[in-house]
């Protein structure tokens, strides 16, 4: 299962492309803006989290690559 890539933030709706790294996400995958979160103080107002820099996608593909399975 790969990461839900949102692609604006909840509390101020600016754009965050896929290759953006002011996105900012918690382990819920709540997203926000590298300006919010500092004004959230990097916490998460959905779920109490913490509201950490989204990887970022270079590009898109066609098929996301497979995961391996535990103990495997």
């Amino acid at each position: 299962m790969s990461l839900m890539m949102k692609s604006e933030c909840e509390r101020c709706d600016v754009p965050l492309p896929l290759t953006t790294s002011e996105a900012r996400i918690c382990s819920y995958e709540c997203t926000f803006c590298a300006v919010c979160s500092r004004d959230l103080h990097d916490t998460c107002p959905n779920c109490g989290g913490e509201l950490l820099p989204r990887p970022r996608r270079d590009h898109k593909l066609e098929v996301p690559p497979a995961t391996p399975v535990p103990g495997e």
